[in-house]
């Protein structure tokens, strides 16, 4: 046997090595890791394409960014865009039906930090990745996360584009209605959103004043006594909270109450408005619209040498 051909085998398993090495860095190198909202790194072999989302607005971040049809179940409140509708739902957020998301064979479970199924769906071997925008700085963070887990390019594009649109909401304004106390009902409770919550977040920037202060939390549950004496020029208020505000004690002498300065928003609106997701500058026109409509025109100061 010659000595070249004695070297044959050892060259061909050399390549072979070489050629497999080449492959598994190409899997590495693609493979996504992306830092949830618990601190956990979530590594991933590829972009997912098989989704379930429980919670609604991080379902529509992802119709937002172009690929709704990666989702294959929803939570039972997912209802925007109408194409996740027809998806299988399997329970709520919270607290959702576990086998019914194992038979869906999703490459990724999207959820809120505050879910407990998360731990109960690993131990299934599935992949979670916890997302729970509260303001709008999280929207921002979460959108890009989600861009970057869909390999979608221009996430930051249409943030700049949901940014603007709150902007324009508040530009929209006229200078009476800056300064309006107003109150912001969440839900029956009643729960309210204050001045740290993305709600509050919006109202601050088309210039009015939450009465519902930052120190107490995003949505604090409040004594009812407590709106009485902060007095608001305004509510909003989600229809399905609003029967009854009139009886609650010592309503009736609430500014907004008397004057019938109260926006009650139908459940589309109201979905809208107390989700931090993409659709957070029509919520910022829903308020300034409620704002253009009901809110006392307040004194504007006059310009100096100006004839009182």
């Amino acid at each position: 046997m010659s000595p070249t051909l004695g070297r044959r085998p050892h060259r061909l398993s050399l390549l072979a090595a070489l050629a497999l090495a080449t492959i598994t860095f190409s899997s590495a190198a693609h493979a996504l890791q992306i830092v949830d909202d618990r601190g956990v790194t979530v590594t991933l072999p590829a972009s997912p394409q098989r989704i379930v989302s429980l919670l609604p607005s991080l379902a529509e971040t992802v119709c937002e960014l172009g690929q709704c049809q990666r989702l294959v179940g929803v939570d039972r409140h997912s209802n925007f865009p109408v194409s996740v509708q027809k998806l299988p739902q399997v329970g709520g957020g919270l607290d959702p039906n576990i086998e019914a998301i194992v038979a869906l064979k999703p490459d990724a479970v999207l959820m809120a930090r505050s879910s407990r199924a998360g731990e109960r769906l690993e131990a299934l071997g599935l992949t979670v990745i916890a997302l729970e925008p509260k303001s709008h700085a999280d929207v921002q963070r979460v959108m890009l996360k989600i861009g970057q887990l869909l390999e979608v390019p221009d996430a930051q594009r249409i943030w700049r584009a949901i940014d603007a649109g709150v902007s324009a909401a508040a530009q929209s304004l006229p200078a009476q209605v800056r300064g309006v106390k107003v109150y912001f009902e969440v839900n029956q409770g009643p729960y309210a959103a204050s001045e740290s919550s993305f709600i509050g977040e919006t109202l601050t920037r088309l210039g009015v004043k939450n009465v519902v202060p930052a120190k107490l939390g995003p949505f604090p549950k409040l004594n009812p006594e407590y709106i009485v004496r902060a007095n608001p020029d305004l509510i909003m208020i989600g229809e399905r909270s609003a029967d009854g505000l009139q009886t609650r004690p010592g309503w009736q002498g609430i500014r907004a109450i008397r004057e019938q300065r109260v926006c009650n928003f139908p459940a589309e609106e109201a979905n809208v408005l107390v989700r931090p997701g993409p659709r957070m500058a029509e919520a910022a026109r829903l308020m300034a619209r409620c704002l253009q409509d009901k809110a006392p025109k307040m004194p504007t100061t006059a310009a100096p040498g100006a004839k009182p």
